[in-house]
């Protein structure tokens, strides 16, 4: 057992001053998601909280299954505050987990699967992670295998736990286990932080954002408000839930809202659409392209999806003519455009009822204070484009760095989003760029940095410049600019030591580029803007 260390976050106030504002005016509900999954239970013990396949956790089921895992925690030793991350699909091991760790006071830490080694081993390092669950395998990557191999370089590291794996460390034997053991649940401060959740920077250095368990709880209930879900009602959640939607919509709002929660472990059209339809779901949270796939399915089957009512779709351009031509492939649905980050999650819950200005905006600012501002940090008039700078009591904590923090949130409390956009004066926000150097591909960030880094230690590269490209499907892709250091090294290659780095799959270039110079400022730094530009009219001539 590894000594106890302080959090890397240990210097955060209880309440930052940015959030200060919000605890005074007492908008958070003050209780943590496992007080309030247990006073449903016991209110409804038998409903169905979850569906995964043929599938159904009740609310009693997974309360009971959450007491249990805490107390085989506890007996391995994890104790309050200290860091549990996991690394699964969409399973509904999930919900059970993030119960357990609210339950025992835990920091929760999700990691999307698609990551590997190199990433994976950066979050559970700075977290200090003392334990992890990891599917055993999933679509044919042996994620316990990586967990072992990472066991070594990580000292904070004390228990790696598989979920529908084998032996006395699997998931199923850790519940087991704990039905016999004594569990006195701690108490647990909800304005403490709850989870730190890794998103990727333009420094390549991936940011750990830490939320408490009133921050989330917020979000999720005033978006349900907004979208008319009722309790009782199902959604479909084929986003990942280790990702801010899939982890808030999916596994959160079954006991903040008292919704069900249909799981899909990856994302089929014609599957979504039978699904739908069986469990009457009214709604989901998801990127743009399940939207396009959503609706064209729904043509082809002339099947019109009755009871479903609201798509709030993000992550990815969408294409003003999208969301009329999705609509009118549904009964009742109406898809609308939201905008947020992990760090200010739907500052935007997009216009329901408003089709125009649904495909037109990226939706109605509600429950944020928005600023745009110029390269000054001076407010510009409603129409004028700037920087998007967002406050909210859904907002995080802070970053896991403290400096980090610092750069992010401005004197008045105000997160510095990075994206540029627009605001109308009946406050529908507009996102028209973005300031960062990040590329979303399919909803995730992605740091260009990150891989630029990788293809500078390849020995045929001198310099390589990493910019996002239009993709018909994903909304953006990656595309690096290389200027050789001899003769120009095939693509294969390059994409072959990126993989090779440990990098996630889709931080691999779709795309390079071989140039002699790149256009430069008068300081000397790559005009990325050009490239962006120049790699999209290459695109469209082809």
């Amino acid at each position: 057992m590894t000594e106890r260390k302080s959090p890397t976050w240990a210097w955060l106030d209880r309440i930052p001053a940015h959030l200060a504002r919000y605890a005074d005016a007492g908008l958070w509900d003050e209780r943590t998601i496992a007080q309030q999954a247990i006073a449903l239970a016991q209110a409804d013990p038998g409903f169905v909280a979850l569906y995964e396949g043929d599938v159904q956790v009740t609310r009693e089921q997974a309360v009971g299954d959450a007491q249990a895992l805490s107390a085989a925690l506890f007996a391995r030793g994890l104790r309050p505050g200290d860091v549990l991350a996991f690394q699964v699909p969409n399973w509904r091991e999930a919900m059970v987990i993030n119960l357990a760790a609210a339950m025992s006071g835990l920091v929760i830490n999700p990691i999307v699967p698609i990551y590997r080694d190199h990433e994976v081993s950066l979050m559970l390092a700075d977290c200090k992670a003392k334990a992890v669950f990891v599917a055993a395998s999933f679509r044919k990557f042996d994620y316990a295998a990586m967990a072992r191999r990472l066991a070594p370089q990580l000292p904070d590291l004390d228990h790696v736990f598989t979920v529908r794996g084998e032996g006395a460390d699997d998931y199923a034997a850790l519940i087991a286990e704990g039905r016999d053991l004594p569990f006195a649940q701690p108490t647990v401060d909800p304005l403490g932080v709850k989870m730190v959740l890794y998103t990727s920077g333009t420094t390549g250095r991936p940011k750990g954002v830490l939320h408490s368990h009133v921050s989330i709880a917020r979000i999720v209930r005033e978006s349900g408000a907004h979208w008319g879900l009722a309790a009782g009602e199902a959604t479909l959640m084929p986003s990942p839930v280790t990702h801010v939607s899939g982890y808030a919509n999916g596994l959160e709002a079954p006991f903040l809202c008292g919704t069900r929660t249909v799981l899909m472990e990856s994302w089929d059209a014609q599957a979504a659409l039978a699904l739908i339809d069986r469990h009457q779901a009214v709604g989901t949270v998801a990127a743009t392209p399940f939207l396009v796939e959503l609706a064209s399915a729904a043509r082809h089957s002339g099947n019109r999806l009755p009871s479903f009512r609201f798509f709030a779709c993000g992550g990815a351009a969408v294409p003003a003519d999208l969301i009329p031509a999705a609509n009118a492939a549904f009964e009742h649905c109406r898809a609308f455009r939201v905008f947020g980050a992990s760090e200010v999650p739907l500052v935007t819950f997009g216009w329901p009822h408003d089709e125009q200005r649904a495909a037109t905006t990226d939706g109605k600012v509600v429950d944020y204070d928005v600023r745009i501002v110029d390269a000054d940090d001076r407010d510009l008039p409603d129409g004028a484009e700037g920087e998007i700078l967002a406050r909210g009591p859904g907002m995080m904590l802070g970053y896991a760095d403290a400096d980090q923090t610092r750069e992010a949130i401005t004197p008045d409390g105000f997160f510095r989003t990075g994206d540029l956009g627009v605001r109308s004066a009946e406050g529908a926000l507009t996102v028209t760029g973005r300031k960062k150097d990040l590329i979303i591909r399919g909803g995730e960030n992605i740091s260009a940095k990150e891989i630029e880094d990788v293809l500078h230690a390849h020995p045929a590269v001198r310099e390589s410049a990493v910019v996002a490209m239009p993709h018909d499907r994903l909304g953006e892709g990656v595309c690096a600019y290389i200027i050789a250091a001899g003769p120009a090294p095939a693509s294969a290659d390059l994409a072959a030591h990126v993989q090779a780095s440990g990098l996630a799959k889709q931080k691999i270039p779709e795309r390079f580029e071989f140039r002699d110079d790149f256009p430069r400022t008068a300081s000397g730094k790559v005009r990325k803007d050009m490239l962006r530009a120049e790699i999209k009219t290459l695109l469209a001539a082809t």
